[in-house]
């Protein structure tokens, strides 16, 4: 059952085929509302993919998922509805000439003219309180000060460590307050440190009651943890008839009442590759 916030987050047999082949396939997840889901691999293995399909915004070839209760794809667009994305290359990307406040302006005037209520347009005043109400509560959520940076709100994103710009990425995100939270590589470019810290922040957001499904090379223990294979791995394993052909998953100890996440096979896709199942899949 869903919590009044997070989303379930549950998949079988999920595959998405582009013009290349397989870009992932066999996939079982069942994360109940509040999991931090981690989909490792090898960068060009279709996390990015499955990440868009789980979010509503590819269309699967195979199988069944459902979030919320919405089954994949025929309620595609009500799982946009209810879920965000962070940081996605080619999708969601920060624009590197806009400054912070430019940003954080941008996504509030598109929530005020496409979420907000019509009667919202005839009071800007409180529309515009309401607004900088949303940013403020979700800096604060992501833990990005303002006040810290190089030149303030007025600092550009190409200026931006990586981790303030995940930061940014994730207040965006949290602005419409969603029930499902995506994010792509998560630990890509990040020291030690920072990558703990990343972690550290999906966790508590986690911990909030979103559902936060996040892409990464190496999983954070606790994590529920989806593993997608390259195109190698899945024909080694394809040669071999006693090896089956999903296994385990999550790091901590299972357990019968334990959600659970099976390996995805996935063919490897890179950057172009992504586009091309966006082209031959269609969004959904």
């Amino acid at each position: 059952m869903d919590s009044p916030h997070g989303a379930a987050v549950s998949a079988e047999d999920f595959g998405l085929k582009g013009p290349r082949g397989w870009v992932f396939r066999g996939v079982g997840l069942t994360a109940p509302p509040g999991s931090l889901v981690a989909i490792e691999g090898p960068s060009g293995s279709g996390r990015t993919c499955l990440l868009l399909a789980l979010t509503g915004r590819m269309r699967p070839t195979e199988g069944q998922a459902e979030v919320a209760g919405a089954r994949l794809p025929g309620r595609a667009a009500a799982v946009r509805a209810f879920s965000a994305l962070g940081p996605v290359p080619g999708v969601s990307e920060l624009d590197p000439a806009f400054t912070v406040a430019e940003h954080l302006r941008e996504r509030a005037l598109l929530r005020r003219r496409f979420d907000g209520s019509p009667r919202s347009l005839l009071r800007p005043g409180a529309a515009r309180a309401a607004s900088r109400a949303a940013i403020d509560t979700a800096l604060d959520t992501v833990g990005l000060d303002l006040a810290s940076l190089p030149k303030a709100e007025r600092t550009s994103v190409r200026d931006l460590e990586r981790l303030e710009a995940l930061r940014l990425s994730l207040a965006l995100a949290l602005m419409g307050r969603p029930r499902l939270l995506a994010v792509d590589d998560t630990d890509l470019k990040l020291s030690g440190p920072e990558r703990a810290e990343a972690w550290r922040l999906l966790r508590g957001l986690a911990d909030g009651g979103t559902t936060v499904l996040a892409v990464c090379s190496e999983a954070p223990e606790g994590a529920l943890t989806v593993r997608t294979e390259d195109r190698q791995e899945r024909a080694d394993a394809t040669d071999a008839p006693d090896t089956p052909d999903t296994s385990v998953t999550e790091d901590a100890p299972a357990t019968t009442d334990t959600p659970a996440a099976t390996t995805t096979t996935g063919s490897t896709t890179n950057g172009k590759e992504t586009a091309d199942a966006f082209t031959g899949t269609g969004r959904a």
